[in-house]
C-alpha cells in the first residue's frame, strides 16, 4: 500500500474502519459497514462519497471551447454558465479514450472531470491534440478534494452549510459559492442514480468538509448519513444503468454500442470519431448493451459468457446484486437481433449456463425523475 495515491481523505477512511483496497493505483475504501447497509441507505436516506480521486483538467482562452468540441462528442457550443454535460472523448475510430463531465464557467471556461485511473491518459490525449489554439491547459487534479453527498437527504444536509439556494440549481448545473465557509464548485451531478450534490475545494478543507457532512447528516443514527465506499457506489450506478469505463465503453468499444447514442452530436461539425462513428451508424450495429435479470439462483459477474441456444453470442460488461430491487441484475453486450426486451439468454456462471431475460434499463429510477 505504501506506493499507492492517497486522497485527502485516507486518514479519515481509515479512522472510520474503511476496508482499504487498491484502486487503479489508488489507497480506496471499498466500504465501510457493508456494501449492502451503504446502498441502502443512499437509496433511502444519503450516503457520503470520497471521489477525490478524479482527475480536473481546465481549458481556459478563446479557443477552449472550440478546442473541447473538437476533442469530445457531446455538443460543448450549447452549454450555458453553469451548466455540464457528460460526454466522451474519443478516438478516429470512434471508441472511447474515457467518458468525462465537461463543466462550463463565466467567459467561456471549461472543467473536465475525468476518471481517476485514466487522467494521465487523459491528460496525455488532450494536450497531445494542442495545435495553435489560443487556450491554456492546467492539469488540477492534485489541488482538489471531491466529495458527493447523494440521495433523497442529501439536499437538506448539504443546504444547511450554504447560502447559496440549492434548490434553484437545476440537475446537471451547478453553482459557485461557499460550503461550511469553504469555496468551492456545488454541482448538482453524481453517479448513483439519486439527487444528490458534489462538492469540488482545495484538498486541504477536505477533512473539514467530509467531517461535517458527516455530522450534518446526524451520522450514527439510524436513518443518518452513511459514508460509503467503492463497492456500494458500483452498485449503485448499476442500479441505475450508468456506465463504467473499461466495462460498458473503452477503447475497444463506441458509445453507440453502449447506449450512448445520445451523448454523440454527428450533427455539431468535426470531431475526433466522428466519421467512424456516423458510418457505423449508417452501416448499423452488430452488437448493442442491453440489461438483463438474473431468472435462476445465481450472480453474472463482469467478463462471464453469455449463450443463446447452447451458442456463445456476448459477454458480461457488468454483473452483481441489486441490493434495493433485491435482484441479481447486469449489463451485457449481445447482437442486435438478440437484444429484445424479454429475450431469454443463459450466462455461464463457473462452468453452469444459468437462465436469465434481458430487461428494460435502467433498472432502478428514482420517484419524480
Amino acid at each position: 500500500m505504501e506506493n499507492l495515491k492517497k486522497t485527502p481523505l485516507n486518514r479519515v477512511h481509515r479512522e472510520l474502519g474503511g476496508k482499504m483496497v487498491d484502486f487503479g493505483g489508488w489507497d480506496m475504501p471499498v466500504q465501510y459497514s457493508g456494501v449492502i447497509a451503504e446502498h441502502l441507505r443512499t437509496r433511502e436516506h444519503s450516503g457520503l462519497f470520497d471521489v477525490s480521486h478524479m482527475g480536473e483538467f481546465y481549458v481556459e482562452g478563446e479557443d477552449a471551447i472550440a478546442f473541447v468540441d473538437k476533442l469530445t462528442t457531446n455538443d460543448v457550443t450549447k452549454l450555458i454558465d453553469g451548466q455540464a454535460h457528460y460526454s466522451a472523448l474519443t478516438r478516429e475510430d470512434g471508441t472511447v479514450v474515457d467518458d468525462l463531465l465537461v463543466y462550463r464557467f463565466d467567459g467561456g471556461k471549461l472543467l473536465l472531470v475525468v476518471n481517476a485511473g485514466t487522467t494521465e491518459k487523459d491528460w496525455d490525449w488532450i494536450t497531445s491534440h494542442k495545435a495553435d489554439e489560443n487556450i491554456t491547459l492546467t492539469n488540477a487534479s492534485a489541488d482538489y478534494c471531491q466529495i458527493a453527498v447523494q440521495g433523497k437527504d442529501a439536499l437538506s444536509i448539504v443546504q444547511k452549510l450554504t447560502d447559496t439556494n440549492l434548490e434553484e440549481i437545476k440537475y446537471y448545473h451547478f453553482t459557485v459559492g461557499k460550503v461550511d465557509g469553504v469555496d468551492a464548485i456545488i454541482s448538482r451531478t453524481g453517479y448513483t442514480g439519486e439527487d444528490g450534490f458534489e462538492v469540488y475545494a482545495n484538498k486541504d478543507y477536505a477533512e473539514q468538509l467530509w467531517n461535517k457532512f458527516l455530522e450534518t447528516g446526524n451520522f450514527g443514527e439510524e436513518t443518518g448519513i452513511l459514508p460509503c465506499g467503492l463497492a456500494a457506489r458500483n452498485t449503485l450506478r448499476l442500479e441505475s444503468a450508468m456506465s463504467l469505463y473499461g466495462h460498458e465503453i473503452s477503447d475497444e468499444i463506441t458509445p453507440l454500442e453502449a447506449n450512448l447514442g445520445w451523448i454523440c452530436k454527428l450533427n455539431k461539425g468535426e470531431f475526433l470519431g466522428r466519421d467512424a462513428l456516423a458510418k457505423l451508424k449508417e452501416k448499423g450495429l452488430e452488437r448493442k448493451l442491453v440489461g438483463f435479470e438474473m431468472i435462476d439462483k445465481g450472480i453474472a459477474r463482469d467478463g462471464f459468457d453469455v449463450y443463446v441456444n447452447d451458442k456463445k453470442v456476448g459477454y458480461v460488461t457488468s454483473g452483481s446484486p441489486a441490493p434495493f430491487l433485491k435482484k441479481n441484475i447486469g449489463l451485457a453486450f449481445v447482437p442486435v437481433d438478440l437484444a429484445n426486451i424479454g429475450q431469454a439468454i443463459k450466462i455461464d456462471v463457473r462452468g453452469k449456463h444459468l437462465a436469465a431475460e434481458i430487461v428494460p434499463t435502467p433498472f432502478y429510477k428514482r420517484k419524480g425523475k
